[in-house]
């Protein structure tokens, strides 16, 4: 009998106990609902409009069916080499705003997950702690999201890129898919907005909330980390909040994107392409990768899955870009299914946010290692036993999105 890649009867103490306590996303994120504030987790949890983009990401993944493969019994290699660097899995953690929100001191954790697991993590502009911080961590792991500040030049945008430099960052991840502020119902009800100002009602979630707190009181209250620096004197969470949306733009232009590709000699990635004439645009903007994402729902509510696009994204480019997915990215037959398609890795927000809220500051290391197990039994079902064999492995798609011209 062949060994199993799964195996939490193998582990001991803490480990054991969370696996047992959250085998599968489902569970953290149930979990996580019970451990945190209500305006807190509906942060993270909701999308744009209805969330009708959340359900079309789970189609779109669900509806690629992949057919088992016997007689091999070589144990699956996971790892994966990814901008030169080789990686224990072709997974990673995607950039989230505010991820302190739903779990206070969220950066760290997640450098940590992406340390222990060497695993890449894409820490946000917007996140709770400074780049500078994380790198310090997760080191030669961290990759930097970015958004734009036009203001003088671009002189905020191109500093957060020299710091990146000198912090030894090895890839930048420009964000294209958020040209103006969506909106999110769930936190309109929860007045979850700038200022913020606590009701009664708030107040009695976080009071019911004893892990939350605790983990608060441990590590502080959410911040813009980033971009404190940017904001003259001692600013209050308020007046840094103020300043993000003012002056902050979540999209470049292509001249922009050229702009960066000078000034920056690490890893170039743009975020948020669904169209193949965009995914042309940024490579002949110079682009050495396109992150294939509808940015987990939360932006149009209207976008097609990011796993209907990225077959016509992929046929478009013919190697000329390395490709990565994201949105809706719950398990690692998720990560077989998008690198099935054409994809080279794959990045999850959520399912990482909702570990921490359910198990705590050790949350994400466990979710880092569930999903590696996962993809590995994913692949060894397939009959791919390397990273590089999934693309031939023998699978079925729903007909590719009709786009004009292509």
């Amino acid at each position: 009998m062949a060994k199993s890649a799964w195996g939490p009867g193998s582990r001991s103490g803490q480990a054991a106990r969370m696996t047992y306590a959250a085998p599968t996303y489902e569970f953290l994120e149930a979990r996580a609902r019970k451990r945190v504030p209500k305006f807190a987790f509906d942060f993270v949890q909701g999308g744009t409009g209805a969330d009708y983009g959340l359900d079309v990401n789970r189609r779109g993944l669900d509806a690629v069916e992949i057919v088992p493969r016997y007689g091999d019994l070589r144990r699956a290699d996971t790892s994966a080499e990814i901008f030169g660097r080789r990686y224990a899995a072709p997974i990673g953690i995607a950039p989230t705003g505010m991820d302190a929100l739903i779990w206070p001191g969220a950066s760290m954790a997640l450098a940590r997950a992406a340390r222990s697991g060497n695993l890449p993590y894409i820490t946000g502009t917007l996140a709770n702690s400074t780049l500078e911080e994380v790198a310090s961590v997760a080191a030669g792991n961290t990759w930097l999201q970015l958004y734009g500040f036009p203001r003088d030049g671009h002189k905020v945008t191109f500093d957060l890129i020299a710091r990146a430099k000198a912090a030894g960052v090895t890839a930048i991840v420009a964000t294209l898919d958020a040209p103006v502020r969506a909106k999110r119902p769930r936190d309109l009800h929860n007045r979850l907005v700038v200022p913020f100002r606590p009701t009664p009602r708030t107040v009695y979630e976080v009071a019911t909330s004893p892990a939350w707190v605790g983990a608060l009181l441990r590590h502080g209250s959410p911040k813009f980390a980033n971009i404190e620096r940017y904001v003259e004197g001692r600013p209050s969470l308020d007046q840094v909040a103020g300043f993000v949306q003012k002056e902050l733009v979540g999209s470049f232009s292509w001249e922009e994107i050229a702009r960066m590709r000078r000034a920056w000699d690490g890893a170039l990635i743009v975020k948020g392409v669904l169209h193949p004439d965009d995914a042309e645009a940024a490579v002949q903007a110079g682009v050495d990768g396109i992150l294939v994402s509808n940015h987990g729902g939360r932006q149009s509510e209207a976008a097609p899955s990011p796993a209907d696009m990225l077959p016509l994204i992929r046929d478009r480019i013919d190697g000329r870009a390395h490709l990565l997915f994201d949105s809706g990215v719950r398990s690692g037959l998720d990560a077989v299914r998008a690198l099935a398609l054409g994809a080279e890795a794959v990045f999850c927000g959520r399912a990482f946010l909702y570990a921490l809220a359910a198990l705590g500051d050790s949350g994400g290391e466990h979710f880092a290692e569930l999903i590696r197990e996962e993809f590995a039994v994913a692949m060894a079902q397939s009959g791919a036993w390397n990273v590089t064999d999934i693309p031939n492995v023998t699978y079925r798609h729903r007909s590719p999105f009709g786009v004009s011209g292509v």
